[in-house]
């Protein structure tokens, strides 16, 4: 009788959960300028090295993270592949503009530093995926044989809305005019959640860009242009006066979450009320009145 072989070949995977969270603005096909928080996982497999591992925890950090934080977070990220979608150089500086498919048109125009290009017809998870994993397959020690990346939104159960916007005082990449966030929003009315109120803040800044009236330079043909002058350079954007939210303040989180209870308390003075207004995932402001 013959004898049979069996070669078990033993693969070893490394996994991190939530390495980071990317937070960005792209360019949607139907809904236009949308800001987003998605989350990422990334899962190794590989031989071990000579120190017994397939990459250090400390290298998935300083070389992914890096990465996805350098090129993919706090940018404006255009699907080149769309039609209505056309990019010229400017001296220093790119012009995107993007006419979506109900016809509405969004021009940004910023250093060639605030933007990603991916080559797709539609930003998606799986899209923003298979351009991060690409862009990581060169930089991964040769003992590294896969990376499988998981690109997901936050779970939240309540409500919650997607804006951009930009903070020309900030000294980091928020200074860019169209990054943006998924967010949720918590409200209490007198000790107790308010859906009713989270649900109305969410509808009123569904898809939405919140606009410093300072930064507001123009408004033409059913546009608002918004300019202004940051540490990376010029930033200019016109999109629609239906997608924007104009507020007196820089749209940090802080003055978010004020106005939201400024708003409300100005319609119900007589009730205390707590706004916790989120930037993306696990980080927010909160303000409130006391009676």
């Amino acid at each position: 009788m013959g004898r049979f072989f069996i070669i078990i070949r033993r693969m070893t995977r490394l996994f991190v959960k939530r390495l980071t969270v990317i937070d960005f603005s792209y360019l949607h096909t139907e809904r236009g300028l949308l800001g987003e928080s998605w989350q990422v996982d990334v899962e190794l497999s590989g031989k071990l090295d000579d120190k017994g591992m397939v990459l250090d925890f400390s290298d998935v950090k300083k070389t992914i993270k890096h990465l996805i934080d350098k090129e993919f977070d706090h940018k404006l990220i255009i699907p080149t592949l769309f039609p209505g979608s056309q990019t010229q150089q400017l001296d220093q500086q790119l012009k995107n503009t993007f006419t979506t498919n109900r016809g509405e048109t969004f021009e940004h125009t910023a250093p060639e530093s605030a933007y990603c290009f991916v080559e797709t017809a539609q930003i998606t998870e799986d899209s923003l995926k298979l351009a991060i994993e690409k862009r990581l397959q060169d930089l991964l020690p040769e003992n590294v044989e896969t990376i499988k990346l998981t690109i997901y939104p936050e779970l939240i159960e309540g409500a919650y809305y997607h804006y951009s916007h930009g903070l020309k005082l900030h000294e980091g990449n928020c200074q860019r005019i169209a990054h943006g966030h998924r967010s949720r929003i918590e409200i209490f009315e007198n000790g107790q959640r308010s859906t009713k109120l989270e649900n109305e803040w969410a509808e009123k800044w569904r898809d939405i860009y919140i606009g410093s009236r300072a930064d507001l330079i123009g408004q033409q043909d059913g546009n608002f242009h918004f300019s202004y002058q940051a540490c990376q350079g010029s930033f200019d954007l016109i999109l629609p006066t239906c997608r924007c939210y104009l507020i007196d303040t820089d749209s940090t989180v802080e003055n978010l979450a004020r106005h939201i209870l400024q708003e409300i308390t100005n319609e119900q003075p007589d009730k205390s009320i707590e706004v916790h207004a989120f930037e993306g995932v696990d980080k927010g402001s909160i303000e409130s009145t006391v009676l």
